[in-house]
């Protein structure tokens, strides 16, 4: 049975609007959930309505910043709203957007994302996950956060950037597979084709902004060791794909 109407948990975010694209784009119906539609998933306020007539969700609400006590509260309270109210709409299945090596994750943001996938897989719903690789768009906002002249201080830590374009495209695909997913396979990941580290990336943002970017080890970010011994890079049986990061950078405005 093909799957017709979506509703999409962040819609408006970084990844959502381009995940309520591609379903547009494909023919699908789409009901787009945040706070600036009138659906709040943490109060949820708005959510049983949302959901009325739709077959599938797609979970791409995040938290904003990295904290991991305060992601995690978010992620639990999602989860679980969004398994009840789903259940009792008649949803079908949860398709979800996580993070690539998040079951190595101790600390941080990867490591609530963590607790974020186990909660909505023990939820009575089947849930398909796709972990990608951190977005481009990342690396500016990495920039942004930076505060303080010209110079910017990047851990040069692995990593295999992936275009937001390219993994909403995936995880619709993901989505709309009529076949269920085989047991004991592993989860799917997508990743982009280029390996580099998070200060060469950011270098190539800072030469268009005016700000020399520094590259550094990484010590006091949460699971810098992991990173440097690759743990947040693509397995092999992930997928590659999309723009490098010089290319996606090229093509914008």
């Amino acid at each position: 049975m093909s799957i017709t109407t979506f509703a999409v948990a962040g819609a408006t975010g970084r990844l959502g609007c381009h995940v309520v694209d591609v379903l547009a784009e494909r023919g699908r119906q789409v009901v787009p959930m945040s706070r600036a539609t009138g659906v709040d998933i943490i109060t949820g306020d708005g959510l049983a309505e949302a959901l009325t007539g739709v077959e599938a969700i797609i979970d791409v609400a995040s938290w904003h910043a990295s904290d991991q006590e305060a992601a995690t509260e978010f992620f639990r309270t999602s989860a679980r709203n969004l398994q009840e109210a789903g259940q009792k709409a008649g949803v079908a299945q949860i398709a979800v957007a996580s993070i690539i090596g998040v079951d190595k994750a101790t600390a941080g943001f990867v490591a609530a994302k963590k607790v974020h996938e186990e909660l909505l897989l023990s939820g009575p719903l089947p849930v398909r996950i796709l972990r990608a690789a951190q977005f481009h768009e990342f690396v500016g906002q990495l920039l942004d956060w930076q505060h303080g002249g010209d110079v910017a201080y990047v851990p040069a830590l692995p990593t295999q950037l992936v275009a937001c374009r390219t993994v909403a495209e995936e995880l619709v695909d993901l989505a709309l597979d009529p076949d269920a997913p085989v047991p004991g396979t592993p989860i799917p990941e997508i990743a982009g084709p280029r390996r580099e580290t998070m200060a060469e990336a950011a270098r190539l943002v800072g030469a268009r902004r005016g700000i020399k970017v520094v590259g550094v080890d990484g010590s006091g970010m949460p699971d810098a060791e992991i990173a440097a011994n690759g743990g947040f890079l693509p397995s092999p049986h992930a997928k590659l794909a999309g723009p490098t990061f010089q290319e996606w950078l090229d093509a914008q405005p």
